[in-house]
């Protein structure tokens, strides 16, 4: 690769490093002081689902259950305009049956009532600590899978660039108190693998030439890593951010903050995988001896050749 095609990633590593801090003290403060503004799957609460004969008014319907005494109630469409689903944060679960009377003498219309749900404070506290512990559980996996597959210092760094990203979703959705309900956990879940991916694909190329590339310093290797890798990350980003793009606006606001989180957590984890991996990778001072392939003992083979 000629040296007009790598582009000098590291050299704008302490720039990386402290624009990646502001982000993290950021999003830890935001979580330390406004916490996560969960949905009914975390807290607890009542979901119902209305059918309107005619195009459902969300503003008048949001207007109308915050007059009957609900004011933190979410209301969004379901499916058609005309289907409508309410959620009440309550310990009461009769209140589903209550808020359907409520809306069709409200409105004067024959609203349907099609579902009621109720989750228990109880179920929606085991949900989250589950969810905690599966993102745990996921980061420990990567932490070994790398280790194995790789090599401990790379290890180190995917988990990093992973902790980074994650961290700075839930940020995004402390700093705009965002419902975070079981979709969007689930949107984190995926962000840990499609980053993870991307900085295993890294990895792998920075492994490779390391052993192959006989002259260079670690931060002329790891710029040629980088730059060999970059159509492909961007490639991959950019059709997948398309998409996303066009579901947070046509989808609805059933899975606006769905897809919200994706598009936030790509974004990060394409700029984790050049900046957050790599720059742990320089401060352990990786060496082309820590990817020395181990040499195979030819001691048997050479005493079966005497025989």
């Amino acid at each position: 690769m000629s040296k007009d095609n790598v582009f000098d990633f590291m050299g704008k590593r302490y720039i990386a490093a402290v624009f990646s801090i502001l982000l993290l003290i950021g999003s830890v403060v935001s979580l330390a002081m406004n916490g996560l503004n969960f949905g009914l799957d975390f807290t607890g609460g009542t979901l119902v689902e209305l059918h309107y004969p005619q195009t459902a008014n969300l503003e008048s319907i949001r207007s109308e259950i915050k007059e009957g005494g609900y004011p933190n109630a979410s209301v969004v469409n379901f499916g058609s305009d005309k289907d409508v689903l309410v959620r009440v944060q309550t310990d009461n679960p009769k209140l589903g049956d209550e808020i359907a009377q409520y809306l069709g003498e409200k409105s004067g219309q024959n609203v349907q009532r099609k579902r009621v749900e109720y989750v228990g404070p109880q179920v929606g506290e085991e949900l989250r600590d589950m969810g905690g512990i599966g993102m745990l559980i996921a980061l420990v996996v990567v932490l070994i899978y790398v280790a194995v597959r790789f090599q401990i210092k790379f290890s180190i760094g995917a988990v990093g660039a992973l902790a980074h990203d994650v961290v700075i979703v839930l940020g995004f959705f402390s700093v705009l108190q965002l419902d975070f309900d079981l979709t969007v956990l689930a949107a984190v879940l995926a962000v840990v693998g499609y980053s993870l991916n991307d900085t295993i694909v890294v990895s792998d190329r920075i492994r490779e030439n390391f052993r192959v590339m006989r002259k260079g310093t670690a931060i002329e290797i790891i710029n040629i890593s980088l730059s060999q890798t970059l159509g492909r990350t961007l490639i991959t980003s950019l059709t997948t951010l398309l998409v996303l793009v066009v579901l947070s606006i046509f989808g609805g606001e059933m899975i606006h903050n769905f897809a919200s989180a994706l598009i936030v957590g790509i974004v990060i984890g394409t700029y984790s995988s050049i900046y957050v991996a790599a720059n742990v990778l320089l401060l352990m001072k990786i060496t082309k001896e820590d990817l020395i392939q181990p040499e195979v003992e030819k001691e048997g083979a050479d005493q079966e050749a005497l025989m």
